[in-house]
């Protein structure tokens, strides 16, 4: 396993795909690990080189002493790409991590050529997510009852008994504290009224039945100035892994758009997208309209 000495850490990561690829960093939420992201690597490594790490104090990476905030992970990242000599790079973060890609695409502008964010948010407001993160706090700690939550929420990521074991495995690995802290941010973190000062193109992919992440989604699109956003179809929130084949066709599609040399306006590059997507129901340019707010269902 590679490790990168970083910040006074080190943090185990892995690197697919050619060297040609424009790269991307996927970040992933607390107690799950680089494993969140296995179809990832096998699917967008054909094109691209997919960057994938543990965070600290989770999977292979070291524990950290420092209890874990949005705006050490993002140096983290920084950290990476200076080690690895990387100059700039896609971002992209499932769940809790899609905040964090949000930190880093304001706080470290200049090294983020665009963000993905997948089934995250810039605050979390609803009742029934605060009490499963005041939960999951109270459940991380060092005894059988952590066993469980690693359990519990592997199992519902998972899409089929051997990424249950591979994600479980993995995430046996997590300290206690650095998953209880990286969780704690969740309840404090805000950054909604920061939105528009993220000048980079950003892509938002939800899952069409994870109901209560929509108002995030829809205030993500509305408030960062260059976003697209797309809804799967039949999907709930753990894309990355139950969902990948599509997760990753969006953002393939979407890369290399923004690699155009001629750009359009994004909402027809969108239409675009989805129309290779489900050329069925978008087979009419003249059925949308940039004035059209209605997300993409794909």
């Amino acid at each position: 396993m590679p490790w990168a000495n970083v910040n006074g850490t080190s943090l185990h990561y892995e690197i697919t795909g050619p060297e040609w690829g424009a790269p991307i960093v996927f970040i992933h939420p607390p107690l799950l690990t680089l494993e969140a992201f296995r179809y990832q690597k096998e699917q967008l490594g054909a094109h691209f080189r997919v960057i994938t790490f543990d965070i600290r104090g989770h999977g292979g990476s070291a524990s950290s002493k420092q209890s874990l905030s949005y705006q050490l992970i993002s140096q983290d990242m920084i950290g990476l790409l200076d080690f690895l000599g990387i100059e700039d790079a896609f971002l992209c973060g499932y769940s809790t991590g899609g905040t964090v890609a949000l930190e880093a695409l304001l706080t470290h502008p200049h090294r983020w050529v665009g963000g993905i964010v997948v089934s995250g948010m810039s605050e979390l407001t609803d009742t029934y997510n605060r009490i499963r993160i005041w939960l999951a706090i109270r459940m991380a700690n060092p005894s059988r009852i952590m066993n469980f939550l690693i359990r519990a929420i592997t199992y519902g990521n998972a899409d089929k008994k051997t990424t249950y074991q591979a994600l479980k495995d993995h995430a046996l690995q997590d300290k206690a504290d650095n998953v209880r802290s990286y969780f704690e941010q969740s309840l404090r973190y805000n950054c909604t009224n920061s939105l528009s000062e993220i000048k980079q193109p950003v892509l938002l992919i939800y899952g069409e039945k994870d109901v209560d992440f929509h108002p995030y989604a829809q205030i993500l699109h509305t408030g960062i100035p260059h976003s697209s956003l797309f809804f799967i179809k039949d999907a709930k929130h753990p894309v990355p892994i139950q969902s990948a084949a599509r997760m990753n066709d969006i953002i393939h599609l979407w890369v290399d758009s923004l690699q155009k040399k001629e750009q359009k306006e994004r909402w027809k590059l969108d239409l675009t997208i989805a129309q290779k997507l489900n050329p069925q129901m978008y087979g009419n340019v003249h059925e949308y309209s940039s004035d059209d707010e209605s997300p993409v269902y794909t």
